[in-house]
């Protein structure tokens, strides 16, 4: 049988990264929806990465990056740039690991993921209006002081480290036919994706962005990574541009993704309260995409679908504005 390797990224580099993150990162629940799964006629499962300590997936690709770093390079610190749940998990590692970070964000990212940030030891800088410009930012600081910039979806170890998912999805859910993965600069849907195709080149992958700013789902249609103007939207961490040098994410997503669907603010609204109401969990936007899509679909053809969780960081006000209309 033949390796399956996309971009440079293979299964061993995922088995590699469940060793390596083992003690910092959490093996979430995989809970069954009944709801949906009446809803759809199928078996429906979320999972939980929402119950990470930084509480998104993203500690994930953080930790395996961060850990795979040599003694030299954590002297000199890490820097990164994010939209909030990417920068948390750099954060929560570094401390972890007595590492100097620095975490670059836009004007844009909730101040309750700011107020996490500095709580977490972080030192924050709030450059421009979009993910763009604290990624210039950050790449500046790299050039000033030898920091190592720690990417929040192109790198091959953060894909790996976000690739662990599929191979706890697998050992508790062997029969997976379709996993609805959120879908923004697309790490997570490339290592979930390799890891699982690797296993079953069957299995369907849906890719879910919200309307405004879906910078992946765009660039696929062109055929090239673009630039977007962001909007405000609930699913803020969905936010953000692919880069100007693109290495693996967008070869990985375009050749292995099947499906990518986009999400009105109703429906991710409608997604949010849904976990709310029948699953008591308060869920960021980006999460709530995807049950979003599936509370709009009448049925499936797959028997044995996953929705991935990917965070629950929230804003307070977010939920109280949203209680009252759904």
């Amino acid at each position: 049988m033949e390796r399956m390797q996309v971009a440079g990224v293979t299964i061993r580099d995922v088995w590699r990264a469940q060793k390596r993150i083992g003690s910092i990162v959490s093996k979430t629940p995989l809970l069954f929806s009944q709801h949906l799964s009446d809803r759809l006629e199928a078996n429906v499962y979320l999972k939980l990465e929402n119950m990470q300590p930084t509480g998104a997936f993203k500690l994930r690709g953080a930790a395996n990056k961060i850990l795979s770093l040599t003694k030299d390079e954590k002297d000199k610190g890490v820097a990164t740039f994010s939209t909030g749940n990417h920068g948390i998990a750099v954060a929560h590692v570094a401390k972890a690991a007595n590492i100097p970070a620095t975490v670059c964000i836009s004007r844009r990212v909730p101040q309750e993921k700011v107020k996490k940030l500095k709580r977490l030891g972080a030192h924050v800088e709030i450059v421009g209006d979009n993910q763009d410009d604290a990624e210039q930012y950050c790449y500046e600081l790299e050039n000033q002081s030898g920091v190592t910039v720690i990417k929040p979806f192109d790198d091959p170890e953060v894909i790996a480290g976000q690739g662990t998912i599929a191979l706890e999805l697998l050992e508790e859910c062997p029969e997976i036919d379709q996993a609805v993965i959120p879908l923004s600069g697309g790490g997570l849907l490339a290592g979930i994706s390799l890891a699982l195709k690797s296993t079953d080149a069957t299995i369907n992958i849906t890719g879910v962005s919200m309307e405004k700013g879906a910078v992946m789902h765009e660039s696929l249609k062109h055929g090239r990574p673009i630039v977007l103007k962001e909007s405000d939207t609930l699913a803020d961490s969905l936010l953000g541009g692919l880069g100007p040098d693109n290495r693996y994410t967008f070869s990985m997503v375009k050749q292995l993704m099947d499906k990518s669907v986009l999400v009105s603010e109703n429906s991710i609204a409608k997604g949010i309260m849904f976990m709310l109401e029948y699953h008591k969990m308060a869920i960021e936007g980006a999460a709530g995409a995807g049950i979003g899509w599936l509370l709009g679909e009448e049925s499936s053809k797959y028997k044995n679908i996953v929705l991935v969780i990917s965070g629950n960081n929230v804003d307070h006000d977010t939920i109280r504005s949203l209680t009252g209309k759904y």
